[in-house]
């Protein structure tokens, strides 16, 4: 039987099933794809968290569902979307690199030069699912400063292992690491 862990999430329960990263060290695996009522009862609980901001941005893939709820219920019509590689629709591109607690190899993460014109200036809210090793948001932070951005916050509905001591982040929930045995540590 595989082993879970179960936690109350803005006001709802969900059972993380637990995935092995080495020997001795197991992750909750967080997916809101395709869970609608917990994307919008966490947008709902973070933006009464939120500092205020012009636009949002997070990293492609999984953050997309809950920046897309973020940006409907605050009204904010417009987000960014750092991606995992060019496009050909992109008016240029710069990068930043990334290792990730959930990849295997190093990724690099995109910003399209025309977004960049926008983002100058501007108070930049990122967008996460959630934080662990905080490789992705600093990848993002680089990506914001290239462009000019000023980050007034960095969210996300669950903080992993070490970062939930950081306080330069805000989240609605912690998330620990596991051991072998499936217990907390």
């Amino acid at each position: 039987m595989r082993q879970s862990y179960r936690m109350r999430i803005a006001g709802l329960d969900r059972e993380l099933p637990l995935c092995r990263i080495s020997d001795d060290l197991y992750i909750g695996a967080f997916v809101i794809f395709g869970d609608v009522e917990l994307t919008v009862a966490a947008a709902r609980e973070l933006l009464k968290k939120a500092p205020e901001f012009d636009y949002m941005i997070t990293a492609e893939a999984k953050g997309i569902p809950l920046i897309h709820e973020l940006a409907r219920q605050s009204g904010h019509n417009k987000y960014f979307i750092a991606r995992k590689g060019p496009k050909l629709y992109m008016s240029g591109v710069f990068e930043a690199t990334v290792n990730s607690i959930t990849t295997e190899k190093e990724q690099k993460l995109y910003l399209d030069t025309a977004e960049a014109d926008i983002i100058r200036g501007k108070k930049i809210l990122i967008i996460d699912d959630v934080i662990s090793t905080g490789e992705s948001l600093h990848a993002i932070e680089e990506l914001v400063a290239l462009a000019g951005g000023n980050v007034v916050g960095k969210m996300a509905i669950l903080a992993e292992g070490d970062a939930q001591k950081r306080d330069d982040i805000i989240f609605l929930e912690p998330l620990p690491l596991f051991n072998a045995k499936g217990e907390p540590i």
